[in-house]
């Protein structure tokens, strides 16, 4: 390609999410942690940079995103994308404004798309409203997010709450128009002073469309949908079976499987897999008491398990437990205490020759793949739409990193089929 698109992805598994979507449509992608390393191979068109700068201050968020930028910048990028969730997790007090906002100014630009959409997963934009699984947002079970609770779907409403600058609209009738009318809308609305055009999409197909439609543009921000339309316009969808091979995991090695998300579709994956493989709960209590001890009590019950399938660890919990849990002990302090054990097993059972890790949940991927040393990784095949597998640049591991609530019930097992074949 001509050209090699930087992201700045602000958190650790919608990094891997966009990747993935970006190498199924054929493009070569590696992905970094932080600023990762010195070098990235001569021969990817893409580098993610993963922050984590979804929920943290402003300021901080801001201050991240932008030394991203400069990092893609000194690694030969020369357009961007501001990647984040689906869901638009941002309130009006929220990151996602500010960020835009600092990257235009950096990128000495006024104007870029806002497109969340991913409609392999629900997530549809229609008349500028962002709908999960046909649900207005704000109807959705985003509505209680502990952290970003949703209440409000309209986008323009959204960006014009925490940006500085004025939101436009390219209604879906533009976009069935097909890319050229997109673009026009585009020259149309900048003229008017608009800053940030909400793009509706409906289907898969109309990502396509999108893509072609802003594939000039410095700076886009989106989901991970507008991410496969890039791909896909520039490769027309070709491709993929070379691209997924830089990160595809090898045969070689043990795996284990790590479950610290407690979302509905995790809490049914576990379910599913305890009919299947060796499982063991990780109990809070343990983690607290004496964390290192209880790491390797753990890595040792695993050692003792069968290869195949793969054992699992988790710590999972159905809501009603869940909120038990966070009473007693508090919610900061018993994710920490289950994240920290988490990751001594995992780096206990690299040690041990385990290559292979399938981590369920955004924060234990993050802290797992920290406590493995990895500092960045090519990506592979997908499982699941938005959850491939990657490969690290320096060392023989292979992870399998998941948000909570993608995949289907046997995702677990999906994904060994992958080294197993």
């Amino acid at each position: 390609m001509a050209h090699r698109l930087g992201v700045i992805a602000d958190d650790f598994t919608g990094a891997t999410d966009i990747a993935g979507f970006m190498v199924e449509n054929g493009w070569r992608v590696t992905q970094l942690i932080g600023h990762g390393p010195a070098d990235v191979p001569a021969e990817v068109d893409a580098v993610v940079i993963s922050l984590k700068s979804r929920s943290c201050p402003a300021e901080q968020a801001v201050a991240d995103s932008l030394a991203a930028l400069a990092r893609l910048q000194d690694l030969g990028c020369d357009r961007f994308f501001f990647k984040y969730c689906s869901t638009f997790d941002s309130t009006a007090e929220g990151n996602i404004g500010p960020v835009t906002d600092a990257l235009l100014a950096a990128l000495d630009q006024e104007f870029t798309v806002i497109c969340p959409a991913l409609p392999v997963n629900g997530r549809t934009v229609c008349h500028g409203n962002l709908f999960v699984n046909g649900v207005p947002l704000n109807e959705s079970g985003m509505k209680d997010h502990p952290i970003t609770p949703m209440k409000d779907a309209n986008l323009l409403r959204l960006m014009a709450a925490q940006a500085k600058g004025l939101p436009g609209l390219v209604d879906y009738q533009v976009v069935l128009a097909g890319a050229d009318a997109v673009k026009a809308k585009l020259t149309a609305l900048t003229a008017d002073g608009v800053n940030y055009a909400v793009l509706d999409t409906l289907t898969m197909s109309d990502l396509t469309v999108l893509g072609e439609a802003v594939s000039d543009l410095p700076l886009v921000t989106g989901g991970s949908g507008l991410g496969a339309g890039l791909a896909c316009y520039t490769t027309a969808g070709q491709g993929a079976k070379h691209a997924r091979a830089l990160g595809a995991p090898a045969a070689a090695g043990r795996a284990l499987v790590l479950s610290g998300s407690c979302s509905l579709m995790t809490n049914a994956q576990v379910a599913a897999y305890q009919q299947q493989a060796p499982h063991r709960q990780v109990e809070v209590a343990s983690c607290l008491e004496d964390p290192q001890a209880y790491a390797i009590e753990l890595a040792d019950w695993v050692l003792d398990q069968p290869a195949s399938p793969a054992p699992m660890l988790y710590a999972t919990q159905a809501p009603e437990q869940l909120a038990q849990i966070q009473a007693r002990y508090g919610v900061a302090r018993a994710s920490e205490a289950v994240e920290g054990v988490f990751a001594r097993v995992a780096a206990r059972l690299a040690e041990q020759g385990f290559t292979k890790f399938i981590v369920a949940g955004g924060e234990t991927s993050g802290i797992v793949t920290q406590a493995l040393g990895v500092s960045g990784f090519n990506i592979g095949p997908q499982i699941a739409p938005g959850v491939p597998w990657v490969r690290a640049l320096d060392k023989p591991l292979s992870l399998a990193l998941k948000s909570g609530n993608f995949g289907d019930e046997q995702f677990f097992a999906k994904a060994q089929e992958f080294y197993h074949d």
